[in-house]
């Protein structure tokens, strides 16, 4: 059995999660904690050039599903359960609650499939925590018309990002305990402070 904990950071892109998902990342680093620092897609080689094909190369809704999973499968194998099996922090950028959001709410592909996969795929595994970073598709938008080149999902209209978000409070509203809501239209130093009092609810602070 994994003595370590799995906390995993989503939202719809321009939300602002990555930025203390960095914060923690160097606050545990300096704390002495083992702290793996990953993402989906990619974390490993493979899924990293899966994520490529993902961003942007032009396909449709169960080939990007297949993708996903194919790099969460490897993703698993290789970082996250060997990680977990030590007893270190996993701190990933997005996972499986992405791909409900994104191909299934997003793109309208059908859910009895991606529950299917993620019961393949994931053997069980699910996050110890997911922080849900919740903003408004038009703030997001904002913030991601100044930040970089969008990639095949940051170049979606805000109905898609609707849709996006639905997805995420869907599944929240399936197993709550798992998730906290980040509001993440507040001002940086609000949105880490609800992470940081999150966290110290469950002593890991």
């Amino acid at each position: 059995m994994s003595t370590g904990h799995f906390i995993t950071f989503e939202g719809i892109d321009g939300a602002g999660k990555t930025s203390h998902l960095d914060e923690l990342e160097r606050r545990w680093r300096e704390a002495g904690r083992d702290v793996v620092r990953t993402r989906e897609p990619g974390g490993t080689p493979l899924a990293e050039s899966l994520r490529e094909l993902v961003l942007h190369r032009p396909m449709d809704a169960l080939t990007e599903t297949l993708l996903v999973f194919a790099a969460r499968r490897d993703h698993l194998l290789t970082v996250i359960e060997p990680a977990l099996a030590r007893g270190a922090w996993v701190l990933c950028d997005r996972f499986t609650d992405a791909t409900f959001a994104y191909q299934g709410a997003g793109r309208g592909f059908d859910l009895a499939p991606l529950h299917t996969l993620e019961a393949w795929v994931q053997a069980g595994r699910q996050p110890d925590l997911t922080l849900v970073f919740d903003v408004e598709p038009a703030i997001a938008a904002q913030r991601l018309s100044a930040a970089r080149s969008p990639d095949r999902f940051e170049s979606e209209d805000v109905d898609f990002f609707q849709k996006v978000r639905q997805g995420y409070r869907q599944r929240i509203d399936a197993t709550p305990a798992r998730y906290a809501v980040i509001d993440a239209a507040q001002p940086p130093a609000g949105v880490a402070g609800q992470v940081q009092a999150v966290l110290a609810q469950r002593g890991w602070w």
